[in-house]
């Protein structure tokens, strides 16, 4: 059996494919690749192993001894997924390789911005320390966690362990309903949760229901030192909205991993305003990256092959 992974460098070079290679009589393993290529490649290939390149209805069609894709992600958004069961190919993702990485992160990106780190290293940049009257700089007021409410939205594996950590700091975790089902949901709105809130955390899926969840209305219910956090998906919140509360001393912080385009190619207006003095973060949607999350990426494809096999 001939499988083909299209786009192993997103997994990195220091990850050991060797579970995957166990699974399979050959395996052909290319760092990138196009469209083009991709249809190209797997020609021949019943196994298809691939995280962000589309493989579209026409390409699925024009391969006929395909059989399995395998997604080194949980999306599958790049993937015709009707084209897929109209051709009887089977589509396997991998879940909750992330938790303790994402949640790390998570926690990373609340710290920072509860102790202003931004706006300290800037100072500390620019010579404020050095110059300063006494011993520390205290210019920018820092938010003890302990006894602080933390709103999450999402109350998956990420969103649980991000609650557990969270409480280990002493915070109070609230739990928001699902988005656009709050009739049906026992949990408070984060509407009602958002007034009280010291800090947000995302943890959900983007959908219609969660597109600009965060929008200009609900950042004006914050209290002025509340902090944003997105680990989730780009365009749950609306960052220019966002971005014009943290100027305007309306947030307290804001923290994302990820941005509604990525790479952002054609840049984005919270990376336009790093240079300012901000208490802001962007990273480059890289909280799932630790090596451990990586393999575990490999491990779980493996087992999909090997219960695809089973079947």
């Amino acid at each position: 059996m001939k499988a083909v992974i299209l786009d192993a460098a997103s997994l990195g070079s220091d990850i050991d494919l060797a579970p995957i290679r166990d699974r399979v009589d050959s395996l052909e393993v290319h760092d990138q690749s196009t469209p083009t290529e991709a249809r190209e490649r797997l020609s021949g290939a019943r196994v298809a192993i691939v995280n962000k390149v589309v493989l579209d209805g026409p390409t699925l069609e024009a391969l006929p001894d395909l059989k399995l894709i395998c997604v080194l992600a949980t999306g599958t958004n790049n993937i015709d997924m009707a084209a897929a069961e109209r051709l009887g190919i089977a589509v396997k993702n991998v879940s909750a390789y992330g938790t303790a990485s994402v949640a790390q992160h998570t926690l990373m990106l609340m710290l920072t911005l509860a102790n202003r780190l931004p706006l300290y290293q800037r100072d500390v940049v620019e010579g404020r320390w050095g110059r300063s009257a006494f011993f520390c700089l205290m210019d920018h007021g820092t938010l003890q966690l302990e006894g602080k409410q933390l709103v999450i939205v999402g109350q998956g594996v990420l969103g649980s362990r991000v609650a557990q950590l969270a409480e280990a700091f002493g915070m109070d975790v609230t739990f928001a309903a699902r988005p656009g089902n709050e009739a049906a949901d026992t949990r408070p709105s984060l509407a009602s949760l958002a007034p009280d809130a010291d800090i947000i955390s995302l943890h959900c899926p983007l959908s219609d229901a969660t597109r600009h969840l965060i929008d200009a209305d609900l950042l004006a219910t914050l209290t002025p030192g509340a902090l944003l956090v997105n680990c989730a998906r780009g365009g749950i919140i609306d960052e220019p909205a966002a971005l014009a509360a943290l100027r305007e001393g309306r947030l307290g912080g804001l923290g994302v991993d990820v941005l509604p385009e990525e790479p952002p190619r054609d840049g984005h207006p919270l990376i336009d305003a790093l240079g300012e003095p901000l208490n802001l973060i962007v990273t480059p949607h890289n909280a799932w990256i630790t090596p451990e999350a990586r393999q575990k990426i490999v491990a779980l494809t493996a087992e999909n092959l090997r219960d695809w096999q089973a079947e």
